[in-house]
């Protein structure tokens, strides 16, 4: 994805939060455009609700500041909490009260009425997909469904900027393809935060993503700048035909080669090779022609992708 160059609708400067002796945020600065997707991943503990809290002006921060479409939360906070729909992890929902209910008490405490809120809560229900839903107890609703509702009652005011703290929990295969199709679409015209553990919904959803470690900027860039430019070294899988240890040989044998992982995975003698190289060079060449050279039979070789969940565990010490 190519990185948005829109005005700035969030600026972080300097962002510092204290809870006694605890120090939750350290010096945090970053900023995202209008029309992003803005991927803020961390490890538990990492102080990302912390931050989110402060920028939806439910918490002021020790020091710093944050600028949400130029506006300060520090001097315009309800200014700021009318440009802002939030989705926190734990979703604020009233189970007593029917979905079309909630649905009006949120419009409304928005400052909706009337023919706005009408139309607000018509096209929530149509794009969170919960028509068939309107006059159910949201108690009684499923999680999945409970969160659509708690993602509708974020986007029912129309804001400028939507902050999503996980809100792909609880949802099934098919929902997920939807949420994740509407958050881009939000994401074209509008601003989106989005905070997740699901690192593989995160790399196809976001434009771009800023990774935190104890308060503090670990790394950040587009998707693909992570997976392809962090980490040292390249990995190949190569599906051979051919006995292991002529297999094994061939391929370590291989210039650039500095590891290679055998498997035999059918009886008709193929065999799963797993080759790395400590250096970013493409030995692919060199693979497929010592494995030909050798007369053994080769029906796949790829060289194989950083996942963006590697990067995110070296990067946070998860791997410790």
């Amino acid at each position: 994805m190519s990185e948005k160059t829109g005005r700035l609708m969030l600026e972080v400067r300097g962002l510092n939060k204290r809870f006694g002796q605890v120090r939750a945020v350290s010096d945090l600065s970053f900023e995202v455009r209008r029309g992003e997707v803005f991927g803020f991943l961390g490890p538990n503990g990492a102080g990302k609700s912390t931050t989110m809290r402060i920028i939806t002006c439910f918490i002021p921060p020790t020091s710093g500041t944050v600028l949400v479409d130029g506006l300060s939360t520090a001097d315009h906070d309800l200014a700021v909490r009318r440009k802002i729909g939030y989705l926190p992890e734990s979703t604020p929902l009233y189970g007593d009260m029917t979905v079309k209910e909630y649905f009006a008490f949120v419009g409304q405490i928005r400052g909706l009425k009337g023919a706005a809120l009408k139309s607000r809560t018509d096209e929530m229900f149509s794009v969170c997909a919960l028509t068939k839903m309107a006059d159910r107890q949201i108690g009684k609703l499923s999680k999945g469904y409970r969160q659509r509702v708690g993602l509708a009652q974020a986007m029912i005011h129309d804001p400028d900027l939507l902050i999503l703290d996980e809100p792909m929990s609880g949802l099934d295969p098919n929902q997920i393809i939807e949420i994740r199709n509407l958050i881009k679409k939000f994401g074209e015209e509008k601003t989106v935060i989005y905070c997740s553990h699901i690192l593989s919904e995160v790399s196809a959803t976001c434009d771009r993503i800023l990774i935190i470690k104890d308060g503090r900027v670990v790394v950040t860039g587009t998707p693909g700048d992570l997976t392809s430019g962090h980490k040292s070294g390249s990995r190949y899988t190569a599906r051979v035909k051919g006995d292991v240890a002529s297999v094994y040989r061939c391929l370590q044998s291989v210039a650039g080669v500095s590891c290679v992982d055998t498997e035999v995975i059918a009886p008709e003698g193929w065999v799963c090779a797993r080759i790395s190289s400590d250096g970013k060079e493409d030995i692919g060449e060199g693979i497929f022609r010592c494995i030909v050279d050798n007369g053994l039979s080769l029906s796949e070789l790829r060289r194989d992708q950083t996942s963006l969940e590697e990067v995110f565990t070296e990067l946070t010490g998860g791997g410790k």
